[in-house]
């Protein structure tokens, strides 16, 4: 697929992203963008002040002012960007993925994304060739420290009415960087931290909490702390999976219905948004609050596109990424935290796991992914199999049967993902024994499962 993706740019350092074709997207960059500075932050991966240093070149290459904000986490970034009158940002980053990776996420004024559809296309042909030439007046490189001042502005969204302990794994990621102020900032929150130290060798686990064998270390740390809720971080901090005091797995989805019943309750109706593979019980809950409940394609740019369209407060996917209207409508892990927390202090005698009990009411399969060759084909033999379901192609194809509440209701989606060369498959039903039946049907046609 490249290194152009489908939401950034991401490779393998120094095989397919080096300084050379670093300093050509940060020239090819500047060309998307109106006028104004931009703002460049980066990651704690070995490579990435080489990478970050040629991107700065190039937008000085062709007279475009630089902000170098330095060592940021990418919602420091998103900070940095949406709170200051620029043109745009990046920040180099790979978030989950291995050390050995690199690469940028790209944002226009405000903090608005730019997709492969919004610019990242441009800036793949761009750097086909030689990429846009130098201009005659190279721009000017400032180094400015925004650390405290995101500290502040994170740490403003803390509520908590009695002190609440929390389990933190920052997975040697840039939650690292930013989180040790905050918490100071946060009396109330009684932090028990693992994994602190930014490495981008990651040298403890891999940055990604979506794998369930990466949220061992922090169940171990809820079990010897007494840790009400614990938490684990991705690699840049734009997301992060939570666990129950009991150390289960609380899926994002569920922490979608639970923050968004929890804010429209204190904020009034407002639209909410949900990626659609995400439980029933997200727009059962939303709707039941009084909000309304928007069903929105995989994808943070997709996400944030829709939240600004419908004004929406609060948006949440599966993958563990959760948006804040008041947050320059960006993604941020540490504020998904605070707002758990939040809500865990006006509840102080009430566990976690009773607190999303209720919301585990439908029975999910999870994300399973599958290698195969004709999507298209299986997409057809997926509506063949199932004539009489209710299907919409709003991303991928996702096919509901049966009338909800009844004993045979079930839906699915079938995607392909942006990032892999593989179909996504969720299931959910409302029972064990018919989630596990359709699973194995679907699971004959798509073929055999991958890891």
């Amino acid at each position: 697929m490249g290194i152009f993706k489908a939401y950034d740019i991401r490779g393998i350092h120094p095989t397919e992203l080096d300084a050379e074709i670093a300093r050509k997207i940060g020239r090819a960059f500047s060309a998307l963008l109106e006028p104004g500075s931009v703002i460049v932050g980066r990651d704690a991966r070995v490579h990435s002040p080489e990478v970050s240093e040629a991107v700065c070149a190039g937008l000085c290459d062709v007279g475009r002012d630089v902000i170098n904000i330095g060592f940021a986490s990418t919602p420091m970034a998103y900070y940095a960007i949406g709170s200051r009158e620029v043109a745009g940002g990046m920040v180099v980053t790979a978030s989950h993925n291995p050390g050995e990776y690199n690469g940028m996420k790209l944002c226009r004024e405000g903090a608005r994304p730019v997709a492969y559809t919004t610019g990242i296309d441009e800036i793949e042909a761009a750097c086909a060739d030689e990429g846009p030439p130098a201009s005659e007046k190279r721009g000017a490189l400032t180094h400015l420290d925004l650390l405290a001042a995101y500290q502040v502005h994170v740490a403003s969204f803390a509520e908590l009415e009695v002190p609440v302990k929390v389990a933190i794994d920052a997975a040697n990621g840039m939650a690292g960087h930013t989180l040790p102020g905050i918490l100071e900032l946060m009396p109330q929150v009684q932090a028990e931290t693992m994994f602190m130290e930014p490495d981008g060798t990651f040298p403890n686990h891999e940055a990604n909490p979506l794998k369930e064998e990466n949220l061992d270390p922090v169940r171990g740390l809820i079990a010897s702390s007494g840790a009400r809720v614990g938490l684990s971080f991705d690699g840049d901090a734009d997301r992060c999976c939570f666990v129950d005091e009991a150390g289960v797995t609380v899926p994002a989805d569920l922490i979608t219905a639970l923050l968004a019943r929890d804010l429209l309750a204190k904020g009034g109706p407002t639209p909410i948004v949900y990626d659609l593979r995400s439980s029933w019980v997200v727009k059962e809950e939303v709707e039941k609050a009084g909000g309304r409940a928007i069903r929105d394609r995989v994808g943070h740019s997709f996400i944030k596109a829709t939240m600004r369209e419908h004004k929406a407060l609060f948006a949440g996917e599966l993958s563990g990424h959760f948006y804040f209207a008041d947050n320059y409508t960006t993604d941020s892990g540490v504020l998904a935290m605070i707002s758990v927390l939040n809500l865990l202090s006006r509840h102080p005698d009430t566990p976690f796991s009773q607190l999303v009990g209720d919301l585990r009411r439908y029975h999910q399969t999870g994300e399973i992914n599958f290698r195969v060759e004709d999507t298209e084909k299986a997409m057809a033999s997926l509506r063949e199999t199932f004539p009489d379901g209710r299907t919409d192609d709003l991303d991928g194809v996702t096919i509901e049967c049966g009338e909800l509440g009844d004993a045979e209701w079930w839906w699915c989606n079938v995607r392909a993902s942006n990032t892999e060369p593989l179909l996504r498959l969720n299931l959910e039903a409302n029972s064990a024994e018919l989630r596990d039946r359709r699973r194995d049907q679907v699971v004959e046609l798509l073929g055999d499962p991958v890891s």
